[in-house]
């Protein structure tokens, strides 16, 4: 059997980590066994892996900062650290997840003489210039890399000149089950980190804008003291949960799933909403298009607008049997094509080939 391991720089939890857990956990959809090397000992992420019963190993760095995570990409030491790791689980592949992962994992990879994968989980290394230089050079070496929607390929595929392969994330619609309706109030749920990129104060202008409209916000991050500033402001009636392990309690209570980002590769919280028979309202930015499909599994707003936005929450707010009806139809959709053991039958086959070929084709 493929003895993966997952190479993961991060600071919280995000769609990336519950990507690797739901691998990690399914070693018979994947035909491998999986193990993961944590780069950046952030409590919430060792804590994430820990409970999910994944075999973790977690390099001590001393600092934080500019210059530790340059010595990520460029020094030894993360290097050597996944090396060790490899050798203890015994790795005949390495899975690189994130940007911190891609110079230090490539590396790595030669080092062992096993050839590694690459998931681009968001555009961002094709698009921010401080994080090309330092991400580019593995892209030519890698024996295979996925993109998680049509979007995040495109922009990859164009930029690295190879081969990429679609891998869409998936949900496991099991522990995702549908719950009833809500009757009441019209409230809407928004999940994801609380920063600029992902828009929620978007979302919160937007809901402003609709008499009687109120947000349930699950997520933290560096802008969650000034979001809640902006829902006083603007008087809406959110509330703001935190981090939460288990968000389905509170996007069971709402009526559907705001999506308001500025740049969204593929999100893994519409999918899980949608999966719990809760339709998507969102901005047609990214790969949203390809998962919310106006009148099947959601409403899309005509621009990336806070106004088109609103109009569409309007729609929402006023009509209860239509999302509800959305909802079923939205979780059908994530049945047959979003579906967690889809996503494991698209990395088994990467797998298998890698370990096979030791190469996928590059143009």
């Amino acid at each position: 059997m493929t003895r993966v391991l997952h190479v993961v720089v991060a600071g919280a939890v995000g769609g990336a980590e519950r990507v690797v857990v739901d691998l990690a956990r399914r070693p018979a959809e994947t035909r491998a066994e999986h193990a993961v090397a944590l780069v950046t000992p952030a409590p919430a992420l060792v804590a994430f892996f820990r409970d999910a019963g994944v075999p973790l190993d977690v390099l001590a760095r001393r600092r934080e900062g500019p210059l530790s995570d340059l010595a990520v990409h460029l020094g030894a030491a993360a290097r050597d650290f996944i090396v060790a790791c490899a050798r203890r689980h015994r790795a005949t592949v390495l899975h690189l997840h994130t940007f911190g992962s891609h110079a230090a994992g490539a590396r790595a990879a030669a080092a062992l003489g096993v050839p590694f994968v690459r998931t681009e989980h968001s555009t961002r290394v094709y698009r921010d210039p401080s994080c090309w230089p330092l991400s580019r050079g593995s892209l030519a070496r890698a024996a295979a890399v996925v993109a998680v929607s049509e979007h995040v390929r495109r922009v990859a595929a164009r930029r690295a000149r190879r081969a990429v392969l679609v891998v869409r994330n998936g949900v496991d619609t099991a522990h995702f089950a549908p719950r009833p309706f809500p009757s009441g109030e019209a409230r809407f749920a928004v999940v994801g980190r609380l920063d600029r990129r992902k828009g929620v104060d978007r979302a919160i202008a937007a809901a402003a804008r609709v008499p009687g409209c109120g947000l349930d916000v699950v997520g933290d991050g560096p802008a969650r003291a000034r979001l809640e500033t902006l829902a006083r402001r603007l008087d809406v009636g959110a509330r703001f949960h935190g981090y939460l392990a288990d968000p389905r309690p509170v996007v069971a209570a709402a009526r559907a799933v705001v999506a308001a980002a500025r740049e969204e590769a593929l999100s893994v919280a519409l999918l899980e909403g949608m999966a719990l028979g809760r339709p998507a309202v969102a901005m047609p930015v990214g790969g949203i298009p390809e998962i919310v499909r106006e009148g099947v599994s959601g409403l899309l707003a005509a621009r990336s607008d806070v106004d088109a936005l609103a109009e569409r929450l309007r729609e929402a707010a006023a009509d209860r049997p239509g999302l509800e009806r959305l909802g079923a139809s939205a979780r059908r959709f994530v049945e047959t094509e979003a579906s967690i053991e889809t996503m494991c039958r698209g990395y088994a086959e990467v797998y298998d080939r890698v370990t096979r070929d030791r190469a996928l084709p590059t143009r």
